[in-house]
Formats: structure tokens, sequence, C-alpha cells
């Protein structure tokens, strides 16, 4: 199967940095940030891997990618299409966060051929982001997306978080009646995760908040679902609905194995086939390596053929439409059914996976517990 690939280019600034982040991002600094659009265009420059593969998705995430000015942002983009085949029918993303980007920056950005918008709304509850470190209030989303609207952004999806510390089932079903009134194209849904060493986790381990309901949050999962899918939204992943026509091609590829390559610090890699790598995480130390000439590139890894099967079934999983049987058994000669099939007979009378002639799925009670499926194949 010969599958288009991606490029995702990490932009790590944020105005603030929210309570229960773990990713790769920081204060924005203009200096700093004109100084890494530059390095980041380098690294494009001198790209070798992906030159021959074609192109049909670039996605700019971080952080808050619409921090940077539309003449940054043409910047990166030309060094990209100079450098890579992409199609003009390409699906150009940008994560927006509400509050930082005015009507005329919007209209910029969708004239340079940014024609999604990844959206982090979170919540709808003044209350509920401020607990989360938010620097926008729900005013400040009802106006950036009716500017979206307005700047000609007919594809937008929006980003909730479920399982907050202190948040009501009542509440919760609020922000998702907003977000359906609202009707974005797109919803990513996802419950809340506390990791180590963020002040989130710090925050809950002094008391100052509550520890997260797990048992609400499944509660508020199937809500979501609920209330999405009477609103005309598929559910083609776990986390991730969309109208028909809107799903995400560039997030799809990291579900079914197509190669992608990223560019920037902390950006991950994929051929396609049993290669991953990944840039330096500090945005300075990832600035000094590509002033030195050397490989931002800190680890670099040859899957063996047992991870690669493994991958193929607990990242197939994510999508719900499941994994094809026969597929897999010609791409690596072994029947999941018969391999797994202990497994496979408690999951299934567990309620949490489907087995329908020649496709596996999970259901929605699996999407749920996906992961206690999905260790059973690592």
């Amino acid at each position: 199967m010969n599958q288009k690939a991606g490029i995702y280019i990490h932009i790590p600034f944020c105005r603030t940095r929210c309570s229960y982040c773990d990713f790769a991002t920081g204060i924005y600094e203009g200096s700093l940030a004109e100084r890494y659009v530059k390095t980041v265009i380098a690294e494009i420059e001198s790209a070798q891997e992906g030159i021959r593969l074609a192109f049909d998705t670039i996605y700019f995430g971080g952080g808050t990618p619409s921090m940077l000015s539309p003449d940054q942002v043409e910047q990166i983009l030309t060094a990209v299409r100079q450098r890579f085949p992409i199609d003009d029918s390409a699906e150009v993303t940008m994560e927006m966060n509400p509050g930082t980007v005015s009507i005329e920056t919007l209209k910029a950005f969708r004239t340079l051929g940014i024609n999604r918008a990844s959206f982090g709304a979170q919540s709808f509850d003044d209350h509920e982001l401020a607990r989360l470190g938010r620097s926008h209030s729900v005013a400040d989303t009802l106006k950036t997306f009716a500017d979206l609207r307005t700047a000609g952004f007919g594809n937008v999806s929006f980003d909730l978080i479920a399982g907050l510390p202190g948040q009501t089932l009542s509440r919760w079903q609020q922000n998702v009646a907003q977000a359906l009134r609202l009707a974005p194209e797109h919803l990513s849904f996802y419950l809340l995760e506390v990791h180590e060493g963020t002040p989130l986790a710090e925050h809950i381990r002094k008391g100052i908040q509550p520890v997260p309901d797990d048992d609400l949050a499944g509660v508020m999962y199937e809500d979501m679902l609920t209330q999405a899918l009477d609103h005309g939204y598929e559910h083609y992943e776990i986390s991730n609905l969309a109208l028909p026509g809107f799903r995400s091609r560039h997030n799809t590829k990291y579900w079914t194995a197509a190669p992608y390559v990223g560019f920037g610090c902390s950006a991950h890699s994929f051929d396609g086939k049993n290669r991953r790598w990944s840039n330096e995480r500090d945005v300075r130390r990832y600035v000094e390596l590509i002033d030195e000439g050397a490989s931002p590139v800190v680890d670099d890894q040859v899957l063996s053929a047992s991870a690669v099967r493994a991958e193929a079934v607990f990242l197939g999983l994510r999508v719900m439409s499941g994994i094809n049987l026969k597929d897999y058994r010609q791409l690596f000669g072994i029947d999941l059914v018969e391999k797994y099939n202990e497994d496979l007979t408690r999951f299934t009378e567990a309620g949490l996976v489907q087995l329908d002639g020649e496709t596996l799925r999970l259901t929605r009670a699996g999407a749920l517990l996906s992961n206690e499926v999905f260790a059973a194949f690592v």
C-alpha cells in the first residue's frame, strides 16, 4: 500500500504554560522565536529523509504555532514546498489557542494555505480553564472561533479535556453541548492525564486540587460519544470524532503506519516501515546543534520485526474501523486470532473487542479500556 506522507513542524512557544502540560514547550520570546524559525528552515533545507515521497499533509503543532507571525509561517512553508513535493490539495493544519490571533492574522494564515485549524478550547467553563492554567477565557474561545469562520476556515477541530479535578458530569455535559452548538467539523476528546513533574501533579499531591475521578471520566467519555453521534459525528478513532469528510488526514497517518517527517525540537519521524527517529527536545540545544552543523536527532532506532507487528495491532485498533485480519496475515504471515486466541476470547466475552469476519475492532467499551487490550499485543 503506497500511502502518502506527512510533514510535522513543531513550534514550542506558548503565551503561558498550562498546569498539565508535559510537551516540549516554553514561554514565547520574540528573539528566540526568530532564531528558531531560521533553524527549522535550515533543518528542512538540509533534509535527506523523505525527499522521494509524495506528501499530502503539513501539520504545525506545539506549543502554540499561531503565535508565529504570518511572515514566519510563510518562510517555513516556502522552505517545505521547495524541498518536498506537496499535493495541491494538501491538508495544512495549524494548532491555535483562543485569544492568540487576530482576524487579520487568521486571514493571512488562510491566504498562505493553512486550511485546517486545531483549536484548543479545552473547556467552556472559566473556572475550569483557570484551574488548568489556561491563558484564555470562554469569551476568547467564542470570539476566535467566530473569527476563524470569518477568515474562511471551513475545517476546524476543537480539543476538549474531560476528567478534570473537581469536574462534575453536568458541567462536562454543558461543555460538550456548547461545543456541538458551535458545530466544528472535528472534535478531539482527551481524558486528563496527570504527568509527574507538572504543576498539576504537584497541586494534586499537596491537596490543592482533588484527585481526578477515573470512573467519572469514563462516564463522561460515553456521554460525549452519545451526544456527538446524535449530532452526526463519526467516532473514527478512540479520541477523535468528525463530521463526514472531515477526518484528520495527518493524524490518521500515525495510526495507519504511513510515513511522516518531523522538523523542530522534539519532532518525531517514521519511515513507514521500521525506523523511527526524534529530535533534541530542548529548544536552545536544538538550535545549537543545527548551528554547529550537527544532526538534531538524539534517538534513532530500527524496530524489531515483533515490534513492527505489535505496532500494527495497537495502532490499527485505535481506528474504530479496526484491523483487516486478511491484510495482517498477508503482511506478517501471522494469524492474529490463532496467535492471541485466549486473549481475544477473554476480550470478546468482556465486550471489549468485536470479531466480525475478517475484521477485528474495539467496541465503545473497549475504546475506553484500550490500554488493557493493547497490553496483550506488546
